[in-house]
Parts: C-alpha cells; sequence; structure tokens
C-alpha cells in the first residue's frame, strides 16, 4: 500500500511540472507573437537560423541530463516551430513524396507545426521557392555512401537562392510489410541506393525475393502497402504513414550512412560564430588554375571543409567546383578571402552562410 501511494505522490508532483511547463510554454509563445509584430515593423523575416542555431547550441551547453542531445533538440525544434508559426505561417517544400528521407530531414529541422508540401524533384523545389510559393525548400547534397547529389550541385549554378541551413540526417533503413513473416514475401520494393545499401543484409535474410526499384523509398511503401506479399525498404516514418508493420530495423549494412541536406531560400542569415560559408567557381581550363584560386584560402588560415567539382554544361572540358569553408562572409577575413579568390577566376558565385551543423545530432 506505501509503494502505491509513493507512485500516487510521485504522479501528482509530474502532474504539477507539466502545468508549469505548459504555462511556461505558452507564456513564451506570447512572447514570441511579440517578437513577430516588431520583426513585422522593422521588416525582418519571421524564421533566424543564427538565433535559433544559437539558442539549441546554448541549452546543450546547460544541459546536465539525464535528457539526452537529441530529445532536447526535438523537443526545441517543436517549440522553435510552435513559435514561427504564431508570428507567421511557414511554408516549406522538399522533395517529396511524404516519407521520404528529405521530408524526416524537413520535418527535423521545421518541426511538425509548419506547412509541408511534397515536390516532384529537385528542380520543382528549387522553382516554386524562386516563384514564391513557399518560404523555403529542403533538398538533399550529399551522402557518405553514394556521394554527392550531383542535380541539386547543378541546380545553384543559374539559381539566386541562398543556402540557409545545413542538416545531417543518419540514414536508417527498416523492412516494413503486412505479410506478418520473411517467408510470406515474394517481392521488395525500394530506391536503388537503398538496396544498395542494404546488400548483405538482403543476401543472408531474404535471398530469393524480387528486387524492384521504386522513384523513393516512400513510393515502395506505398506499394507495398496495397500489395500482399510484398515489402518495401524505406523509414519507419513511412510505416506510420502508410500503415505497415517494421519486420526488421536497421537492416543497412553499414551504420554510419549520413546524408546532408540543405535548406534553401532568399534569406541572408547573420553569423553564429560557428559558420559555413559555401560558393561555386570556374577557373581557367589552364595548369596550375586550380592551385592558384585556392592559395588564397590557404594564406588566410580559412578552414577547406570540401572541395567538389561538376563537369561545366557550357564548355568541353571545364569545370565548376564547389566549395565549403569555414567562417561568415560578414568576417573580413572570408570577405577579403573571396574577393582575391574571385580576381583569379573566370566566375564566382556566393551560395551562402550558414549555421554549420553537428554530424549525426538530428534525425
Amino acid at each position: 500500500m506505501k509503494q502505491q501511494n509513493d507512485i500516487n505522490e510521485i504522479r501528482a508532483a509530474i502532474d504539477g511540472i507539466d502545468r508549469q511547463i505548459l504555462n511556461l510554454i505558452n507564456q513564451r509563445l506570447e512572447y514570441a507573437k511579440a517578437i513577430g509584430k516588431a520583426k513585422a515593423l522593422q521588416g525582418e523575416q519571421v524564421l533566424d537560423p543564427a538565433r535559433e542555431s544559437r539558442l539549441i547550441r546554448r541549452l546543450s551547453e546547460m544541459n546536465r541530463g539525464p535528457l539526452s542531445e537529441r530529445a532536447l533538440h526535438h523537443i526545441y525544434t517543436e517549440i522553435i516551430a510552435a513559435s514561427r508559426e504564431i508570428q507567421s505561417p511557414q511554408k516549406v517544400a522538399y522533395l517529396g513524396p511524404e516519407a521520404t528521407f528529405t521530408h524526416l530531414a524537413a520535418i527535423n529541422h521545421f518541426g511538425r507545426s509548419v506547412s509541408f508540401s511534397p515536390q516532384p524533384s529537385i528542380q520543382d523545389t528549387f522553382q516554386e521557392v524562386e516563384k514564391g510559393s513557399f518560404d523555403f525548400g529542403v533538398v538533399p547534397v550529399e551522402n557518405t555512401i553514394e556521394g554527392a547529389v550531383n542535380y541539386t550541385l547543378d541546380l545553384f549554378y543559374e539559381s539566386n537562392l541562398k543556402i540557409c541551413a545545413e542538416i545531417y540526417l543518419p540514414i536508417s533503413h527498416d523492412l516494413l510489410s503486412n505479410a506478418g513473416s520473411y517467408d510470406a514475401i515474394r517481392i521488395i520494393y525500394s530506391h536503388p541506393h537503398a538496396f544498395a545499401q542494404c546488400r548483405q543484409w538482403l543476401r543472408k535474410h531474404l535471398p530469393n525475393c524480387m528486387l524492384v526499384d521504386c522513384n523513393s523509398t516512400a513510393e515502395a511503401a506505398r506499394q507495398a502497402a496495397d500489395e500482399p506479399k510484398t515489402a518495401a525498404i524505406a523509414s519507419r516514418e513511412a510505416a506510420r504513414i502508410y500503415n505497415l508493420e517494421v519486420l526488421a530495423s536497421r537492416i543497412e549494412d553499414r551504420s554510419r550512412n549520413i546524408t546532408r541536406f540543405l535548406v534553401i531560400g532568399k534569406n541572408e542569415v547573420r553569423a553564429t560564430g560557428a559558420d559555413k560559408t559555401s560558393i561555386l567557381f570556374v577557373t581557367a581550363h589552364v595548369p596550375g588554375a586550380l592551385y592558384k584560386v585556392l592559395t588564397p584560402i590557404a594564406e588566410a588560415g580559412v578552414n577547406l571543409l570540401k572541395l567538389e567539382s561538376r563537369p561545366s554544361k557550357y564548355e568541353n572540358w571545364s569545370y565548376v567546383f564547389f566549395l565549403d569553408m569555414e567562417g561568415h562572409i560578414s568576417e573580413p577575413f572570408v570577405r577579403q578571402t573571396l574577393e582575391k579568390m574571385k580576381q583569379l577566376c573566370l566566375f564566382l558565385k556566393y551560395l551562402g552562410s550558414y549555421p554549420r551543423a553537428a554530424e549525426g545530432t538530428q534525425g
């Protein structure tokens, strides 16, 4: 009896804390509404990635547990999303359909309070944001296993959109089906990349099944939900949306599979002190041209984070280089470095400065 009384007392204490949390969240939203009115008068954007990044980083430093970093991130992503929504509803386009990993990345970054809209292609995502139909777009740009998403890189050449944020999402594949058991499965649907990332598991557990390619893992889940004796390799979110059971979790052959996504929009993002700047440039097709262009980076002591090349569509044997470096365009050493590089290039385009995300902290 005493034990039951102890439980009741603890639950009563938790109920009291929940009331306090609810009241404080609503109080926070009232302040957010006031900030929204002030932003509107000053012509400022509702989304402030720099402020949000600093907030999450500060709370992480303050957190002493037992709340995990991942849980803290998700809780405050939703609180921040609710604050944005009360200021002005946000519309976000993403490479669809619903329940793709791009969709999950968008939810992780913006929370579930915003209005999401799936787009049939990466190009459509760029175009809809450029037209002003959406405030932001989310697109994949690279994967630790498959490499760069070249189509995304190519679109930046002609687009005027800026990179506003980056998202790292650990990719985990589940086997989804309503068949009830492995023995009942005859066909497995998924995206070719997912099949490639789960090849050893499939060979060991379902060697006799027919593998059928789909345009996305979400489309695979939709087909598996409609057809008996089939399964899909997709996300757990897809299982929820398409009413499928998870027969096996984390079936990927390599656990360190992370995809980087970019948030694209028309905003310039303020510096946070932990930023990344992205550019693209074209060099002359002569010996030593790339070395000369990169020399100002070395001389300034700027940390080069990424360098990727793509064949130019406008001239044979010419290449477009995509480069990420530490720092923000507002910092003199970054701005001066880019100015020196521009003098050595045939073409240089600034793609944006934005908060640097930590790998594997999201998702």
